[in-house]
């Protein structure tokens, strides 16, 4: 089984593209980010004519994910027990979808940004991953709240920089985020939790997954790496290899982000 995610930043803009990367990857699922557009909007059509099916969790222009798959997708979730919610008057953002596809629970998942250090947003992303890990862990809990033997990936846009080596210059980022010690630590606790981060052993040091559009980051390669796959041990046993598909920056209508793909044995 192949499973990919990808911060496709519209899919509306981008729907064809999404569709010619699964034909040409042979992508089996496919998890996608900032989809920015209500459910009811989300161009499934071009994806079910191909023959795949889709769940989606959307409310406005805002964020959005998505689950693309052609092995079946079952028990789909719109957000998990507890996400903390943001604004003024407070809502549970479209920020998590989970689903069932070829017996992987998948999680596609756009972690809040955080905007600054000193920002309200900021300590709702940490609390955001807190919460997140709380029920990550729950799901793989041995006294009868989860199942030691899932097969669980939690896949997305985590807006977090683990490593030095995940950004182009690490002083362009001092006193900024995605790289503070408080997000690098809420990222690890997942390791903590039980999960395995799957895709560092098989990708080079220095390989960007996010080149912003301005001041030509791609061509000069500043980017960062902050999409990232977690899975649980039982999946990870089966990871057989995860490549980084940098060819879908370039071109006319790329998102800014491009495809993590995870390989799975049978």
């Amino acid at each position: 089984m192949r499973l990919a995610t990808w911060n496709i930043n519209s899919i509306r803009s981008r729907a064809d593209r999404a569709l010619a990367f699964l034909e040409r990857s042979g992508t089996d699922v496919l998890a996608l980010q900032e989809t920015k557009c209500k459910d009811e909007q989300f161009p499934r059509a071009v994806f079910e004519a191909a023959g795949y099916e889709v769940a989606t969790s959307g409310f406005s222009q805002w964020n959005g994910v998505a689950i693309i798959s052609r092995v079946g997708i079952t028990d789909v979730e719109q957000g998990f027990v507890g996400q903390p919610a943001w604004g003024e008057e407070p809502v549970v953002e479209a920020r998590a979808l989970g689903a069932t596809c070829g017996g992987v629970r998948v999680w596609s998942l756009y972690i809040p940004n955080g905007r600054e250090l000193d920002n309200p947003h900021y300590a709702y992303k940490l609390a955001w991953l807190e919460r997140l890990k709380e029920q990550a862990a729950a799901w793989l809990a041995p006294d009868g709240a989860g199942d030691a033997t899932a097969q669980i990936a939690l896949v997305g846009d985590w807006n977090v920089a683990p490593l030095d080596e995940d950004v182009w210059d690490i002083e362009v980022f001092a006193g900024r985020t995605h790289v503070s010690p408080a997000e690098r630590a809420a990222f690890a606790a997942f390791a903590a939790a039980g999960y395995t981060e799957v895709t560092r052993e098989h990708i080079p040091a220095r390989t960007y997954t996010y080149w912003d559009y301005q001041q030509l980051r791609f061509p000069r390669n500043e980017g960062m790496r902050i999409d990232f796959a977690y899975a649980s041990p039982a999946l990870a046993a089966r990871v057989t290899g995860v490549t980084v598909d940098r060819n879908e920056r370039k071109g006319k209508g790329a998102s800014d982000h491009v495809p993590v793909i995870v390989d799975l044995a049978d």
